[in-house]
């Protein structure tokens, strides 16, 4: 569970600093001045909800989170509206049945099921895996990055391997009880990638950078301001 100061500290990256390169921001800034990205909102109702889910819960998963919600609800009225016209019409064509009697209805003609042949998925054998839910590794921050594999994962702190190797397993052991998964530490000299010396803290295994600078913003507020992607290859 994360402590008053690192959800303080949420709050503060997410509206101080742009969410995909970590840039310092001012409230009425637009644009980042580092990345060009548009910077989301600091004043308003949606900043002030973010604020306090953050309070609350120590992370947020993006604004899209309203959007969804809002979503649901109008999906939820749609549907039980649909019901309650669908169930009228159902008593309305009873009623006109029992007071017309003698008259013979043609009965609906009957049209055989056509079965669809299964859409082909897309190869993804090659990417890296993340563990199954619920695995011991993930939940201790000690999940290994997939032997012989290359990707993409975000880097939430680094430790000199001279000094830094309890600390690094103690901050990979916070990120994961913070919420974060899979985490693990990476040995820098491993990987041609990486600037050797390092112990690497990391959370997530991507198939590109895409896919991992979409998860920066979480990662930061989680706790890890200075959270980034950066491709992992031996």
């Amino acid at each position: 569970m994360t402590t008053v100061a690192e959800r303080a500290a949420a709050i503060e990256a997410a509206d101080g600093t742009c969410p995909r390169c970590g840039t310092r921001r001012s409230p009425d800034q637009r644009y980042c001045l580092e990345c060009g990205l548009a910077l989301p909102e600091v004043t308003g109702r949606i900043p002030a909800l973010r604020r306090r889910f953050i309070a609350r819960f120590g992370r947020y998963p993006g604004d899209w989170l309203w959007v969804s919600l809002a979503t649901l609800v109008i999906a939820v009225a749609g549907a039980a509206a649909a019901i309650v016209v669908s169930n009228r019409r159902a008593e309305n064509a009873r009623a006109y049945t029992a007071t017309a009697p003698g008259i013979a209805l043609a009965q609906p003609a009957t049209v055989a099921p056509t079965t669809s042949k299964p859409r082909a998925r897309a190869n993804t054998s090659t990417l890296p895996k993340a563990p199954e839910p619920g695995t011991p590794a993930r939940a201790k921050g000690r999940f290994a990055w997939p032997v012989d594999e290359n990707g993409w994962t975000i880097v939430l702190v680094s430790f000199p391997k001279t000094t830094g190797h309890d600390q690094a397993y103690a901050t990979a052991t916070r990120a994961a009880k913070s919420g974060l998964e899979p985490v693990g530490v990476i040995d820098s000299d491993k990987y041609a990638s990486l600037q050797p010396g390092y112990y690497v803290v990391f959370t997530g295994v991507y198939g590109g950078k895409t896919e991992a600078d979409s998860s920066v913003a979480t990662a930061r507020q989680a706790g890890f301001p200075g959270a980034y992607s950066r491709a992992i290859a031996r």
